[in-house]
């Protein structure tokens, strides 16, 4: 199964303040071995962010490949492996077609994957945005608390989306998946 996670609040550290380089990219404890464990378990993993930093000129592309940089070489020690990192560079005035909620990095993903659709995929993210991308592309949407999950989860009680699983973290949400994929 493929799993497309967000990067800012479900993989690394975020706090509402736009992370500019590989020293303030800090992995959220666990997240990186759950992504190990994801794959060891024969999911797919591919990553779906938007960073609109780039658009507003507060780091450019080769501080963000740094980064992606630097993810992949954490993920590949901990025994996994990532296939694909869409992102949108885009101000969020910009009027793209693949700033989440859009769906565009996902079928980005699908494209470079060679898949004809993302049905029976996961879409993992903090707010409202991913899961919106997710539901709009087919995938099934899976909402973590850690970066800015708690305070969507609240608003997601006002404005409910259909079928959002809810977990504490990313490490808790692979628990989950993989003791299924095992029953």
């Amino acid at each position: 199964m493929l799993i497309i996670l967000d990067r800012d609040g479900v993989i690394n550290q975020y706090d509402g303040h736009y992370i500019c380089s590989v020293a303030q990219w800090q992995p959220l404890p666990g997240s990186i071995e759950a992504i190990g464990r994801l794959c060891r378990a024969g999911h797919r993993i591919a990553v779906a962010t938007n960073q609109s930093g780039i658009g507003r000129g507060l780091y450019d592309r080769d501080a963000l490949g740094a980064m992606h940089e630097r993810l992949n070489q954490l993920v590949g020690r901990a025994g996994g492996c990532i296939d694909h990192i869409a992102f949108c560079p885009h101000h969020p005035d910009d009027g793209c077609t693949c700033r989440k909620p859009l769906p565009g990095l996902l079928h980005e993903i699908r494209d470079a994957l060679g898949l004809k659709n993302l049905s029976g995929s996961i879409m993992v993210g903090d707010s409202r945005k991913d899961l919106e991308a997710g539901l709009a592309a087919g995938c099934r949407p899976y909402l973590v608390r850690t970066g800015n999950g708690r305070d969507t989860e609240y608003h997601l009680q006002k404005r409910p989306l259909s079928q959002v699983n809810v977990f504490d973290d990313l490490q808790s949400l692979t628990d989950h998946l993989v003791m299924a994929d095992a029953s």
